[in-house]
């Protein structure tokens, strides 16, 4: 039996590596086999930090969160530990918001906790 090679589908498959590597530099854009490798490695890295964007904003947003409630005198620890007890259901990120763009509206949140 002859030997089937489905050279359409193949051609397709490295088309689909080429075009992702559009952009790159040298090489890396138009050999199949480097830019399969760059394309790999792109790829992981792309995973990885998009688990470490969620990271960062979290601590961008304590940060802000921190430094607003100081500005009260009050430590981000024993805020947050008074937003829950007070059943205060604001996350980080609104919170975070509030701090850099609507202080009025921070302190209110704060008067709230701090009775």
């Amino acid at each position: 039996m002859p030997r089937s090679v489905n050279s359409v589908a193949s051609r397709a498959r490295r088309k689909k590596i080429l075009k992702q590597a559009k952009g790159y530099y040298g090489r890396r854009k138009n050999v199949y086999t480097v830019a399969k490798n760059a394309i790999e490695k792109g790829m992981l890295y792309s995973y990885r930090d998009r688990k470490n964007k969620k990271r960062n904003f979290r601590a961008l947003w304590i940060t802000r969160i921190n430094a607003g409630a100081r500005m009260h005198g009050l430590s981000y620890s024993k805020f947050m530990g008074q937003l829950k007890a007070n059943d205060i259901e604001l996350n980080r990120k609104v919170l975070a918001d509030l701090a850099m763009n609507h202080p009025e509206a921070f302190k209110a949140v704060v008067d709230k906790v701090s009775k």
